[in-house]
């Protein structure tokens, strides 16, 4: 399943491209547009095809079939050297025995710039990556981060058309991983680049990319805006994969055009929105944890006896502004919920082996079909 991409999104067209070694197929007939100045992640556990989808637009790996056009050009038979493309490796591949300056400049002098130019150029650099007062040092007497923005800079310094990050924050630990996403979009959007960047970080892919491919087994799985593939996903993998969920398996009962009622093992659904069903289908009704309240005594709503459930506090988790339950239900089956922490000292908490009930809204859950 495909997004819609923006009207301009034909700058980097991917067209139908499967990658095949000796019988395994690792990218399966993959078509995307990606719109010029996007940042798109491509997203998806290891082995999904997301880095060899990277490799062939680095001109690392030649698709089996398909093609790959790129601001108009067709990339067939292009060598990687050739291509208007940088590429920045989660190792960052710098130079050791080089300093900073210099292994801005690397690329421009292997193409031959002018002195002056190249000066320009990569004082330009070390001012957008703000490391002018570190161009004499060698890597490593940098930190992690700062190794990271060296390589963007000197992935940048020779103006591509196209960036591609490979797991780009990989080598950084969870603190500074979640410092440097958005300033290094800050960096990419000012220089203006177009950017393709793989990763298996969900967080890191809703946090930088404007879209997002979700890919499984070598296919798309779903294409869109981080908020649209969390909000709505379109399938029980998007939706699992995409964040914490509950997935409750259940039969269609009662279909309406502006609602619908559907049976589960341990409650009932009222949704407010029509589906594409019909009466007595099964479908998976996928609820985010951070829609549900959680409370001791039974609540009182406009869709009694839909939307609550009740059941028994089998673990929790204080996180500060937010504590996490995980309620034990009659079927067995375990139902997360994260609320927030509203008071500083709630009166009467909830704590192990309680009773408790939890509700949701009909605007809370999605259903979904495959």
């Amino acid at each position: 399943m495909s997004g819609d991409a923006p009207a301009q999104a034909d700058f980097l067209r991917i067209e139908d491209v499967v990658k095949d070694f000796g019988g395994t197929v690792a990218v399966n007939h993959v078509s995307l547009s990606i719109a010029k100045g996007e940042i798109f992640a491509l997203l998806g556990s290891s082995g999904c095809g997301k880095s060899t989808l990277l490799r062939m637009l680095a001109g690392f790996e030649t698709p089996t079939s398909g093609r790959i056009v790129l601001n108009g050009q067709d990339l067939a038979g292009l060598p990687p050297y050739e291509r208007p493309i940088n590429m920045m490796f989660q190792s960052y591949a710098l130079f050791p025995h080089l300093t900073v300056w210099d292994n801005i400049a690397f690329g421009l002098r292997r193409d031959g710039m002018a002195k002056d130019k190249i000066a320009e150029r990569v004082e330009k650099m070390l001012k957008l990556v703000q490391l002018g007062k570190f161009a004499k040092r060698k890597p490593h007497q940098l930190s992690g981060g700062q190794q990271q923005r060296v390589a963007l800079a000197r992935s940048l310094a020779k103006r591509p058309q196209l960036l591609l990050l490979d797991e780009p924050l990989g080598a950084l630990d969870k603190k500074l991983r979640e410092e440097t996403q958005i300033e290094l979009v800050n960096i990419i959007e000012e220089v203006g680049v177009t950017c393709v960047m793989v990763t298996h970080d969900q967080e890191e892919a809703m946090t930088m990319a404007s879209r997002i491919a979700v890919m499984t087994e070598g296919r798309i799985a779903q294409v869109g805006a981080p908020g649209d593939i969390y909000e709505t996903p379109a399938s029980r993998f998007v939706a699992d994969f995409i964040g914490n969920v509950n997935l409750m398996p259940g039969t269609l009962t009662d279909d309406q055009p502006d609602r619908v009622i559907i049976d589960c093992a341990d409650c009932s659904h009222l949704v407010g929105h029509g589906i594409t069903g019909t009466e007595g289908m099964s479908v998976t009704v996928a609820l985010r944890p951070e829609k549900i309240r959680v409370t001791r005594d039974e609540p009182s709503s406009p869709q009694d006896p839909h939307n609550k459930v009740r059941g028994t506090v089998k673990e929790m988790a204080y996180f500060g502004s937010y504590t996490v339950y995980r309620l034990a239900l009659p079927s067995g089956a375990v139902l997360k919920a994260s609320q927030m922490n509203s008071e500083r000292h709630a009166e009467d908490p909830l704590t192990w082996g309680d009773e408790a009930w939890a509700s949701w809204t009909p605007s809370a859950q999605v259903v979904l079909t495959q």
